[in-house]
């Protein structure tokens, strides 16, 4: 078997390539510049993914396909058109390569969506399970169910085995955005009015992830499949940052402020869904990863935590 992994040089490519590596898992990695090509690896360059991609060379010895190159979602996208764009990416691009893959024989396509496809909340106690309705609520969580139906149609169409792997907030060492920032604040002590928020939030750690992924490029159970998979262990946005706290070796300064004020100093900034997400629940039902595919993550929430703790704090 050899596998193609395209988006190898993002967060999750690398790590993913790292795996592979040290497992002697025969890929080649698919890169969108020179710059970014991994230093040992079978690798080959396909500059811009759309609808007129060039997959020949990529495709060629191929039988399975993981799909993790895509326009990701952005917090304050300026686009003029924002679905357009990522439509162009995470939609035509994505299934342009399902169908040259099918031409060059693979066999099977894991691609990598999100959980953005089933909504941005849900209610306490009801976590989203793969037979919910969608309800993708922003132009990349539009994009990536769209590309899912478009790659439905082609299994339907063709006999593709193609696997849906939908995960919620992935962290792990090198982890940037909001969850770093937020691991910066709780090591240098600063005082956050998140103590009253009572919720709960499925994450992935990245070595679970990585696990999964490749799961889902063997396992005959996975073909036409979707999952929704996570840790297993939801946590409320304060454990959370407790468990930073316990990581780092400082202690946590949680501040008990009413919900409501920080909703009304999200209207205040315009930064409304920042903080509903961040006092919301969204939670994850993975036994059917786990029932049908028998996978258990390989990392506690503890300790993927620990792990993204060491590799923020010394980045």
């Amino acid at each position: 078997m050899t596998i193609l992994v395209t988006g190898a040089n993002g967060w999750v490519g690398q790590a993913i390539s790292q795996r592979l590596v040290h497992d002697g898992v025969n890929f080649r990695a698919a890169v969108r510049s020179v710059s970014s090509a991994l230093p040992g690896c079978d690798t080959t360059v396909v500059r811009e993914i759309n609808d007129k991609t060039d997959w020949r060379c990529a495709l060629k010895g191929i039988n399975t396909v993981v799909h993790l190159a895509s326009r990701v979602h952005v917090m304050s996208d300026t686009s003029d058109n924002p679905l357009s764009k990522y439509r162009q990416v995470n939609v035509q691009g994505t299934l342009h390569l399902a169908r040259r893959a099918v031409l060059a024989g693979v066999t099977r396509y894991v691609f990598v969506s999100s959980v953005k496809v089933n909504g941005e909340l849900t209610p306490s106690g009801h976590p989203f399970i793969e037979s919910d309705q969608p309800n993708p609520q922003d132009p990349y969580g539009i994009s990536k169910y769209e590309a899912e139906q478009g790659l439905q149609k082609i299994a339907a169409q063709t006999g593709l085995e193609v696997v849906i792997i939908r995960p919620p907030l992935v962290y792990g060492p090198g982890v940037k955005a909001n969850f770093a920032q937020l691991i910066h604040a709780v090591q240098k002590g600063w005082p956050l009015p998140l103590g009253s928020i009572h919720n709960l939030r499925s994450l992935i750690a990245l070595d679970n992830l990585v696990d999964f992924i490749i799961t889902c490029t063997t396992h005959p159970n996975a073909a036409q499949q979707t999952f929704l998979i996570s840790d297993g262990q939801d946590i409320s946005t304060p454990e959370l940052i407790q468990g930073m706290a316990k990581a780092a070796g400082v202690r946590a300064h949680i501040l008990p402020v009413p919900v409501w004020i920080l909703m009304c100093a999200g209207k205040l900034t315009g930064k409304s869904n920042a903080v509903q997400r961040l006092c919301g629940n969204l939670q994850i039902d993975s036994a059917k990863a786990r029932s049908l595919l028998g996978w258990r993550p390989v990392v506690s929430f503890h300790e993927g935590l620990r792990q993204t703790m060491d590799g923020v704090l010394k980045s």
